[in-house]
């Protein structure tokens, strides 16, 4: 999923008493034309895209999920909240939570300790691709900002397949293997526009409410703030998003306001000046916009982000242990998969919170995933047979408050503080000197560029175990994850509703609703 968010973020509050917000959610399929196609797809009440959730700095967030998808379970993770205290309502199933039956209620409380905007998504199968996503917003009132804007509006992008989610999972894990391709359109807020010529209207009309016009544009933008952090500003007119990344954007309206104006996001959009009618077409033609595998465009944005003077947050030194993650395509018992040091990830029955909470030493894998790699003889540039790749769900055990850097190297397969890009293959003696450890930015999701590397580091400061993963839902689908722990013995009490599955089936305790 593709996100935009703009311009919240912490700095000169007004105090104001946080509050407990309580939303119910019933999680259906429904008919829907998003982008004038006719298909399946998941709704949150009824809608797709789901209800934004709006709050204020320090608010405790309760979500009531029902699902009556009838056939399949559901998780919801809440994408870029930290989840202080509450490990448990991270939303991963098999790691965090046993998933939500059909017919099913699960209840998720947290608090947004962080100003921004965020997403919600599934975190089961291939549902996100299927609609169930939303956005978070958390503010502070009478916030002092280092800008000065009139409105702001938040703009959540995504892929949209026309087959249905069990679809895409079949052919994922078929032999032979089948690639889903790329997706049929893009949506802005849920809408978009698909070309309807030769269909039927019964399956695609163009003039169906549910969808709207969409065209790739042209526009200078001014980029202030990075997933929740203040950036040096930067003009663009070609802003390349990534699956999770978030985005603020100040957009000068000094044109004509009698005339609409293309802007470029990487995906399709129009910037409307009132009083222009909000169906009035630009009356000129829009410009070529950026190719989709345009990799130096790329990663020059990558390398030109840097945290906003009176806003950095210094990175540690040092690390206390660097792992080194090359990506690749394996075909392990028959099966394509994707997989992160030769190990491609599964999640088991009995997710690992409640297994190691309960001291379950049967559940995963107990011996260490590798944290390297023989480099040497590893060629990024050509498909290796990989003929010693595994199934695993092994862990990786850190140290609480420990130091790690996470270096990914992207090879021939593929597409915390951001300490530096790099092309080619990563260089731990030489590639260290290019480290920007004076300005760095915060992130929760950063673009790893064909045939390149980029280096996280981040503090173990947080008590649980936490999924890390490739946000394209497919390669996340095939395996391409990893999960941390850390003091996993100091998590509190876990509640009752987090089990149900695997070994614990007996602990949980169903809430069963029968429709009539």
């Amino acid at each position: 999923m593709l996100l935009i968010t703009c311009i919240f973020i912490f700095l000169i509050t007004i105090p104001i008493a946080a509050i407990k917000r309580h939303y119910t959610w019933e999680v259906t399929y429904e008919y829907k034309s998003l982008d004038c196609y006719k298909k399946l797809a998941v709704a949150i009440n009824g809608m797709t895209l789901g209800p934004t959730i709006s709050a204020v700095q320090g608010d405790t967030i309760a979500v009531d999920v029902i699902n009556n998808l009838l056939m399949e379970n559901v998780a919801i993770h809440w994408h870029g909240i930290r989840q202080r205290g509450t490990p448990w309502s991270d939303g991963t199933g098999g790691v965090t939570q046993c998933a939500i039956m059909p017919g099913e209620k699960y209840t998720y409380t947290f608090e947004v300790d962080r100003v921004g905007t965020y997403m919600y998504h599934s975190h089961y199968g291939m549902q996100r691709e299927g609609g169930l996503y939303g956005m978070i917003n958390v503010s502070i009132p009478g916030v002092t900002e280092p800008f000065n804007y009139d409105a702001d509006h938040g703009i959540i992008l995504s892929d949209w397949y026309h087959h249905l989610a069990y679809d895409q999972s079949t052919a994922l894990s078929s032999i032979p293997f089948q690639w889903i391709g790329e997706p049929q359109s893009l949506l802005i807020n849920g809408k978009g526009n698909y070309n309807c010529s030769g269909l039927t209207p019964g399956i695609c009309n163009s003039t169906n409410p549910q969808c709207s016009p969409s065209t790739l544009t042209d526009h200078e933008m001014t980029i202030i703030e990075a997933d929740r952090q203040y950036v040096e500003p930067f003009v663009t007119k070609n802003l390349f998003i990534y699956s999770g990344e978030t985005y603020s954007v100040l957009v000068i309206a000094n044109q004509d306001p009698s005339k609409n104006y293309w802007t470029t996001i990487n995906v399709v959009t129009i910037f409307n000046y009132l009083p222009n009618h909000f169906l009035q077409p630009p009356p000129t033609n829009p410009p070529i916009g950026p190719i989709w595998n345009d990799t130096n465009s790329q990663l020059n944005q990558s390398l030109t982000i840097k945290a906003r003077k009176g806003f950095i947050i210094t990175p540690p030194r040092k690390p206390d242990k660097i792992i080194v993650l090359p990506n690749a395509q394996n075909t392990i018992n028959g099966y394509l998969r994707r997989s992160l040091n030769n190990v491609s990830h599964t999640l088991p029955t009995t997710p690992y919170l409640i297994a190691l909470k309960q001291n379950m030493s049967d559940v995963f894998d107990p011996s260490p995933p590798p944290e390297d790699y023989n480099s040497t003889n590893f060629d990024i540039y050509t498909v290796e047979n990989n003929t010693n790749a595994i199934l695993s769900t092994s862990i990786y055990k850190l140290q609480f408050n420990s130091i790690v850097d996470i270096i990914l190297q992207n090879a021939n397969s593929m597409m915390r503080n951001v300490l530096g890009y790099g092309e080619g293959k990563f260089n731990l003696l030489r590639d260290v000197e290019k480290y920007n450890l004076v300005d760095p930015i915060m992130k929760n999701t950063v673009a790893l560029h064909p045939y390149g590397w980029v280096t996280l580091r981040f503090q173990a400061d947080n008590l649980g175990v936490w999924l890390f993963h490739c946000h394209i839902e497919a390669h996340f689908f095939l395996g391409m994850l990893v999960v941390f722990e850390s003091n996993v013995e100091k998590v509190g009490d876990i509640p009752k509703i987090n089990y149900g599955c695997g070994k614990n089936q007996s602990h949980g305790l169903a809430i069963v609703f029968i429709n009539l």
